[in-house]
């Protein structure tokens, strides 16, 4: 990655400060152009196969369980929460909103951790960040988020690993998805489902139907 690229200029050069459809409570740094965005995140970084830029955008999974945060503050109020593959960090700022002791949002992507930093800063919470933990059973963490997460067989594999390190120990464990390819299915329960306002261009779709689950 060009050692001169500003992660949070560009952040804030390529989106707009919105609310978030599902959770209007929240506001986020938003593109409105999925592809457009994909392609210049590509040029910038001199790279050609990059992944979507989950950061710009309020995923299906992620809006369905920061709504389900929300309207159970119980879940997560006065304790310790891990978000795994954060993105924007909208279900990690979701738990901070609802006075969660501490909240630590993994990401890999550099991008990513800055577009947290600038959203958790919007919304007056704080969120600390992190690199992978996959290979972990979560540390401390007594609630573990998942969204959005289902998409690779082996991100899931180690995604399943780490939730059932954790649920072993005593972690409230959940997890948010419109059932992609990879989702460990029969290993979740449903607690609720909610239809979702989605990215057109990234879902091929308006509205999705998105689970939010715990283990079995």
């Amino acid at each position: 990655m060009p050692a001169q690229l500003d992660h949070a200029a560009f952040v804030r050069a390529a989106t707009a400060i919105k609310p978030v459809p599902m959770v209007p409570e929240i506001l986020l740094h938003q593109s409105a152009d999925a592809i457009g965005l994909w392609e210049r995140t590509e040029l910038e970084l001199g790279e050609s196969d990059r992944q979507p830029p989950f950061w710009a955008f309020a995923w299906a999974g992620g809006q369905a369980l920061a709504r389900y945060i929300l309207d159970h503050p119980q879940v997560t109020a006065g304790r310790r929460v891990l978000d795994l593959g954060s993105g924007s960090g909208l279900t990690a700022i979701a738990a901070a909103v609802t006075g969660a002791e501490s909240v630590l949002a993994s990401e890999l992507d550099p991008i990513a951790i800055a577009a947290i930093g600038l959203n958790a800063a919007l919304n007056n919470v704080s969120v600390s960040t992190t690199g992978d933990l996959l290979d972990t059973d979560g540390g401390d963490a007594q609630v573990v988020l998942a969204a959005d997460i289902w998409y690779e067989r082996r991100l899931s594999a180690r995604a399943l690993r780490l939730l059932r390190l954790a649920s072993a120990r005593g972690a409230t464990v959940l997890a948010g998805d419109v059932g992609r390819a990879f989702l460990p299915g029969e290993h979740m329960r449903d607690l609720a489902a909610y239809d979702i306002p989605v990215v057109a261009e990234l879902e091929n779709a308006a509205v999705k139907r998105t689970r939010i689950m715990t283990l079995r």
